[in-house]
């Protein structure tokens, strides 16, 4: 038994994942059905979440949380039209079409055949009477019609194995397209809150240049009545320069973020959508379910599962190919000299024939595809530890920054707040002639700064809600396919 036991500090829980070899008595022996649902490892994992315990089921369609009717419909169209996701639509038809290219070779294997052939023979040479100047030939024709079949027996289940890795293929496919659709989900959310934030900041510069232009223009006329120094009127100027050359930074954000989202959309980057003009609401934090759960709901997981499973099948297939492999062929049908006579049963031809053959040498090849197998199984098995313990790392992290985010977006809005309110009165005191203008300015640019730093902590919040979304696996329910787990039917036929 391999492990893999990783520790938390003293005080924590203990958490454990052991890892049960992929290949048990039962893929070395000559068992031919390995069902699929059949788990090839065993875990122990917390009965709940360090950041959060809930053991409520996990949300579909998690978007209409945000109650935004156009982040539905954006989503709905991501979901139709993503590029991504059509690529990994086909990616799943070619894992079927290989699951049933695997299956046809556990069949017998049925062909009709028709042959012709009309032959021309000189007889020169031979003891037989010429004609003048003439050689003697003679003219033979020969048509056959046959019905032939040829089928190896899997009596080791070699080729059942292969079928099922194939299978176990499709499925994974299947999971990977479900976790592709969840992930356009989640950066076309994403990618809307964006261009919602983007329009927010710019619609932030477009007020700060407004008020900075009236700060210049009554800077300018108390420095033209020699009021204030120059210098005021210079850094009010500078000032609002800087602050439209802000406002160019966030058009041009804006534009891109709106972009990025129609790419999404599969449609023209044309920079032109809709959107409201603030972001939504968080919405409360969504049940987190309990850790072992995850196992059996991410797709990602799931797929790199039945990827492990596939490996393991695949390693039994190549043990198996060192026994011997028995074949049955047999042919009927007509055979003659006239084409008139290939309907007529009186000249029916048969043949049936079977053959073992045992593999002696082939300079090491199977052996060395055992090797290849087994080299690939363990490479499956860690590939699956890691992308749990990736899994259970972004849900506790996206849990635990929840928490931190909020405290952090109430402070900038606090902050924004009271460096509004200083601004109001750093003005009202420089124009009184009690404070400096580079107090003004100061204030100024910390009302920017940190109105600006609210919009992007409450997208923050949003992102990481989505990413919890996310990591938790919900959204899109598992796919019914005509393959199911322990079966060999295969869609259309």
């Amino acid at each position: 038994m391999s492990a893999l036991l990783i520790r938390r500090p003293v005080k924590r829980p203990v958490f454990r994942l052991i890892l049960l070899p992929l290949v048990t008595a039962a893929l070395g022996s000559c068992a031919s059905h390995h069902p699929a649902s059949e788990r090839t490892y065993q875990e122990e994992v917390p009965a709940e979440w360090d950041a959060q315990n809930d053991p409520s089921a996990i949300e579909d369609e998690w978007w209409q949380r945000f109650g935004d009717e156009r982040l539905n419909a954006l989503i709905h169209q991501a979901q139709l039209e993503n590029p991504s996701l059509r690529q990994s639509e086909a990616i799943t038809d070619q894992a079927r079409a290989q699951a049933r290219i695997a299956g046809a070779d556990r069949l017998p294997q049925l062909s009709g055949a028709f042959s012709g052939s009309k032959q021309k023979q000189s007889l020169a040479g031979f003891p037989i009477p010429q004609g003048e100047g003439q050689p003697t030939s003679a003219t033979s024709e020969n048509y056959g019609l046959s019905l032939e079949v040829s089928w190896e027996l899997d009596l080791w289940g070699r080729i059942a194995s292969q079928e099922e890795a194939a299978i176990e293929d499709f499925l994974a496919s299947e999971q990977n397209y479900r976790a592709v659709q969840q992930s356009i989900a989640a950066q076309t959310a994403k990618a809307y809150f964006r261009v919602i934030e983007a329009r927010e900041q710019h619609d932030l510069s477009l007020r700060t240049v407004a008020v900075l232009e009236e700060t210049a223009r009554q800077v300018g006329n108390r420095s033209e009545h020699g009021i204030v120094s120059p210098t005021d009127k210079l850094l009010a100027e500078t000032n609002l320069e800087t602050a439209r050359a802000g406002l160019q930074q966030s058009q041009d954000t804006l534009q891109k973020a709106i972009r990025q989202l129609e790419i999404l959309l599969r449609d023209y980057p044309d920079g032109e959508i809709s959107t409201p003009e603030r972001l939504p609401d968080v919405p409360t934090t969504p049940p987190a379910g309990a850790p072992a759960g995850l196992l059996s709901r991410r797709p990602d997981l799931i797929a790199a599962e039945r990827a492990m499973r596939a490996s393991g099948l695949r390693l039994a297939a190549s043990r198996r190919a060192l026994l011997p492999s028995i074949s049955l062929t047999g042919s009927t049908g007509t055979q003659s000299s006239e084409l008139t006579n290939l309907l007529n049963g009186d000249f029916s031809v048969w043949s049936i024939a079977g053959q073992a053959v045992q593999p002696l040498f082939q300079g090491g090849r199977l052996r060395a595809n055992i090797a290849l197998s087994e080299a690939n199984e363990r490479e499956a098995a860690e590939a699956y530890v890691e992308a749990v313990l990736t899994a259970f790392s972004e849900v506790e992290a996206a849990l635990a920054a929840d928490a931190l985010l909020a405290a952090r977006e109430a402070s900038l809005l606090k902050a924004a707040d009271a460096a509004a309110e200083a601004q109001r009165i750093a003005l009202n005191r420089y124009e009184q002639g009690v404070t400096p203008f580079l107090t003004v300015l100061e204030s100024q640019q910390r009302t920017l700064d940190t109105r600006s730093g609210y919009l992007a902590a409450r997208r923050a919040r949003l992102d990481n809600r989505i990413d919890l979304h996310l990591a938790l696996g919900g959204g899109f329910a598992s796919p019914t396919t005509a393959i199911a787990e322990g079966s060999t039917e295969y869609p259309d036929g």
